[in-house]
C-alpha cells in the first residue's frame, strides 16, 4: 500500500526533472514553436512536454495501477492518442485522419463499460470531444494544465479514484516550466493527452451515476462536467460553421484570447476562466447527485 502514496511524490518530481529533459530533447530535435500569426509568444518555445506525462502515467499504469480492470485499455488509447498528437507536433497530420485516431482510442476506453450500448457510444463521442477541447484552449501559458489540475482535483475530491492524485501531481510538475514564465509548451500531444486521460478516468470512475438516464439528461450531466473546454469549444466551432468557415480553422476567438484583447493580463484571465471552470464542474457533479468536498462525519 505504501507505493500508492509515494508514487504521487514520484509523479511530481519525474514532471519537474523529466520536463527539464523534454526541453533539451526539443530543441536538439527543432521540436519547437515559432511564433507569428495567432502566435504571441516571444522567441522560439520548445514543446513536447506531452512526453513527460504521457510517461508518467504509463509508469503509473505499469507499476500501480488496477491492471484488472480499466487502465489497460486507457493506457493503450493514451499512447495512440499521445503518438499522433507528437507527430502531428512533428508535421502537421490532416483534422480527420487525427479524429480518426482520436475516435478508435475512445472505443478502446468505452466499449467495456457496463452501460447500454447508446450510452457507450455517447462516451464516445465525449471522450473525443474532451480529447479536442483540451487541445484547443491550450492557447496560453497554463490554462490546459490548471484547468487539467481542476478537473484532477474536483474528482479525487469526490471520491475517485487514487489516479487523480497522481495525475495531479504529475501535471503540477509541469505547470512550473509552463507557467508564470514558461520556458516549453506541451504541444498537441500534451495537450490531447491530458484531454484524453481526464475524459476516459471520468467516465469510468461514474459511470454508475448515469445508470437509468435519460439521453437528454446524460448529455446535459456530460457537457457540463466537460466544463470550460467543451463550452468554449463548441461556442467557438458553432460560431465558425455559422460563419460558414471550417469548425477546424484555427482563430483567435476562444475565451482567453478574447479576455486577453479586452486587457486582461493573464494572471487575471487565467484566474476567471479557472473559477468557471470550477463552477461547472460543480453544477455538473450536482445534477449527477455528487457533492464535491464530501463532509467528513
Amino acid at each position: 500500500m505504501y507505493h500508492r502514496y509515494l508514487f504521487p511524490l514520484i509523479s511530481f518530481f519525474w514532471g519537474l526533472a523529466g520536463t527539464y529533459v523534454s526541453i533539451a530533447l526539443a530543441k536538439k530535435f527543432r521540436l519547437v514553436d515559432v511564433p507569428g500569426g495567432r502566435k504571441k509568444h516571444s522567441g522560439i518555445m520548445p514543446r513536447g512536454a506531452g512526453i513527460v506525462l504521457w510517461s508518467g502515467y504509463l509508469l503509473w499504469a505499469l507499476f500501480v495501477g488496477n491492471m484488472g480492470v480499466e487502465v489497460p485499455f486507457i493506457a493503450t488509447g493514451a499512447s495512440l492518442i499521445f503518438i499522433v498528437g507528437y507527430m502531428d507536433d512533428m508535421h502537421p497530420l490532416p483534422p480527420l485522419l487525427r479524429l480518426c485516431f482520436q475516435l478508435c482510442a475512445a472505443v478502446c476506453v468505452s466499449y467495456t463499460l457496463p452501460l447500454p450500448l447508446w450510452q457507450r457510444l455517447l462516451f464516445v463521442f465525449w471522450i473525443t470531444g474532451m480529447t479536442n477541447a483540451y487541445n484547443l484552449v491550450d492557447g496560453m501559458d497554463g490554462l490546459c494544465l490548471i484547468l487539467s489540475l481542476i478537473t484532477v482535483l474536483a474528482a479525487f475530491s469526490v471520491g475517485g479514484s487514487y489516479v487523480w492524485l497522481m495525475l495531479a501531481t504529475l501535471i503540477f510538475g509541469v505547470l512550473v516550466w509552463n507557467f508564470p514564465f514558461p520556458k516549453t509548451f506541451l504541444g498537441d500531444g500534451g495537450s490531447t493527452l491530458l484531454g484524453f486521460v481526464c475524459a476516459s478516468h471520468l467516465a469510468w470512475n461514474f459511470f454508475p451515476d448515469f445508470f437509468g438516464r435519460s439521453l437528454v439528461n446524460s448529455c446535459v450531466c456530460l457537457f457540463l462536467i466537460g466544463g470550460d473546454p467543451v463550452i468554449d469549444t463548441l461556442s467557438v466551432m458553432t460560431r465558425r460553421i455559422i460563419s460558414k468557415k471550417s469548425p477546424f480553422l484555427p482563430d483567435r476567438k476562444h475565451a482567453h484570447h478574447k479576455l486577453q484583447d479586452a486587457g486582461l493580463s493573464k494572471f487575471c484571465t487565467l484566474f476567471v476562466l479557472a473559477a468557471i471552470h470550477f463552477a461547472i464542474l460543480c453544477a455538473g457533479f450536482s445534477l449527477l447527485g455528487i457533492r464535491l468536498f464530501p463532509r467528513v462525519y
